[in-house]
């Protein structure tokens, strides 16, 4: 399961996820993000309450950014990584293609 709110602060959409970004999930969390992020020039995510992330809600990442390079707006930007996510970042190298903080 996966719950998001979103807000939109000066034209950066921030987003805090909870729950897990999963092959179940990550769908419904691309489309959300394909209709809202032409309305925006940047991205936050939030990943506090995220317990888990799969291939396919890194895939849904990698479109956002690929979407962000292609429009010349700054990377997308996570907070609050647990230890875990942090660790599939650092082996996927997702840590050096989004900004994380």
């Amino acid at each position: 399961m996966l719950n998001t709110t979103k807000e939109i602060d000066n034209g950066v959409l921030i987003v805090t996820l909870e729950g897990s970004l999963d092959t179940l999930t990550s769908p419904g969390f691309d489309k959300d993000l394909e209709e809202i992020l032409p309305t925006v020039k940047g991205l936050t995510l939030d990943f506090e309450k995220l317990e888990y992330i799969s291939s396919a809600g890194l895939r849904t990442l990698l479109a956002a950014q690929q979407y962000m390079e292609d429009n010349n707006y700054p990377n997308v930007k996570v907070l609050h990584l647990n230890a875990n996510i942090r660790e599939v970042f650092e082996l996927t190298g997702f840590d050096e293609m989004l900004d994380i903080e």
